[in-house]
């Protein structure tokens, strides 16, 4: 059991904004998988930390919350307008999480077209039926040489749709070596992004997602249907040229910042959970 100092963090929108799928809350407490290994998380808010039960080590769930970032810093190079103030003052403490690599590429090539309880479903699916059975309900998310064996009709009970055919080809790419998990580390945000786009099934915001979600690009700048109604709703005055994805996404990071990943999931969360931006304003 950990006791981790948490200033400026909230475990509910931080797990609760969209950007993971394998958490589940009950009562005031969280509990997900992470790398084959349960987690219990409880946030005492009043001491301002986070309890963690789990036998992952303390500094890779510490780097895994993010509880290393600078939020206040953070905060402050990314806020340019009234709408990112009022998403900050709101949701202060989303923190975006690290999530590993294997596992955020699957499950935001699963996203395409689909919603976050279908997403949480199919997955949850696919882990019951290929990952390890870890006990009390949990099951560890699949390794990629267990995917790379199946054929979509495998897959028929996940309900994967047209996605069932390039997940198994992307396992197989990178149970073979051709896609090395670790190479986008060590690259640009660029070279990162088409590199991940070599891989089909993974466009603009599929490769921006797994680049922001787990590679530690928060210069990416995911832009899907709520993110293009901000721009095109809030934003018409600031931008320019034809509003495509990739366009959308190269203004998120002159607008906002180096943080823009941050800012593009305070502004994702709250016209989820609301409908609209600035609405207290």
């Amino acid at each position: 059991m950990y006791n981790i100092p948490a200033p400026y963090f909230d475990l509910d929108y931080t797990l609760d904004c969209g950007q993971v799928f394998r958490w589940i809350p009950e009562d005031d407490w969280w509990h997900g998988v992470v790398k084959g290994e349960i987690i219990h998380a409880f946030q005492d808010r009043e001491t301002e930390s986070l309890i963690l039960d789990s036998r992952l080590p303390e500094d890779y769930l510490y780097r895994y919350f993010r509880l290393d970032d600078d939020i206040p810093s953070i905060f402050s190079d990314m806020d340019k307008d009234a709408y990112i103030h009022e998403a900050i003052s709101k949701y202060s403490g989303l923190r975006l999480i690290l999530q590993e690599p294997w596992e955020c590429l699957i499950s935001y090539m699963l996203a395409t077209a689909s919603n976050i309880p279908r997403i949480k479903k199919t997955i949850g699916t696919m882990s019951r039926l290929l990952g390890e059975d870890l006990g009390n309900g949990f099951f560890s998310f699949p390794e990629p040489e267990a995917l790379a064996g199946c054929c979509s009709d495998d897959l028929c009970e996940c309900r994967m749709g047209f996605r069932a055919g390039r997940l198994v080809q992307a396992a197989q790419q990178v149970a073979d070596g051709e896609f090395d998990l670790n190479a986008p580390f060590d690259m640009g945000y660029g070279e990162a992004k088409q590199y991940l786009m070599n891989i089909e099934g993974i466009g603009d915001k599929v490769a921006d997602c797994i680049l922001l979600f787990s590679y530690d690009k928060m210069e990416a700048f995911p832009v899907d249907t709520h993110v293009e109604k901000i721009v095109k709703q809030y934003y018409s005055d600031n931008f320019e040229g034809p509003y495509t994805k990739a366009k959308m996404a190269e203004w998120g990071i002159s607008y906002f910042g180096k943080y823009c990943g941050y800012a593009q999931q305070y502004l994702f969360y709250q016209r989820r959970l609301e409908g609209a931006l600035g609405t207290s304003l």
